[in-house]
C-alpha cells in the first residue's frame, strides 16, 4: 500500500535532531551506522531526506501497523544506494489523529 498522502510528508528535524546527529544520546548509534554504510551524515543530509520524499511519494511498500492512541502508524522499507553502497532504510510515519499526511517518526538501516 502507499503512505497516505505520502507526497505530503513532514521530515520535520528528525533527521539532523536524532537520526544522523552523532552527539544524541541515542541516535549517535543510527548515524555511525547511516555513515558507516551509506556515508551520509549530517553534512550530506539531503541524501537521506531526498530518498524519504520520494519513497513517501512513490513507495508501494507501506505497513499499517495500526492506531496507537495518538494516530496512524506506518512502516515504509526502502533500497538506498549511494556511492559507498547499499542499504535498507527503514522508516517510521504516523499520521496523527485529525491531520491528513504522515510525520516521520524514525529512520534507520536494518
Amino acid at each position: 500500500m502507499k503512505l497516505p498522502h505520502g507526497e505530503q510528508a513532514d521530515l520535520g528535524t528528525k533527521l539532523e535532531d536524532y537520526s544522523l546527529n552523532p552527539a544524541h544520546r541515542h541516535g549517535q548509534h543510527k548515524a555511525r551506522v547511516f555513515e558507516s554504510a551509506l556515508g551520509i551524515t549530517l553534512v550530506n543530509a539531503v541524501i537521506l531526506r531526498d530518498a524519504l520524499m520520494r519513497a513517501s511519494a512513490t513507495s508501494e511498500n507501506a505497513q499499517h501497523k495500526g492506531n496507537n492512541g495518538h494516530g496512524d502508524v506506518y512502516e515504509l522499507r526502502f533500497p538506498l544506494t549511494t556511492g559507498k553502497g547499499t542499504a535498507i532504510v527503514l522508516s517510521g510515519w504516523i499520521v496523527r489523529t485529525g491531520e491528513d499526511f504522515p510525520r516521520l517518526t524514525t529512520c534507520f538501516i536494518v
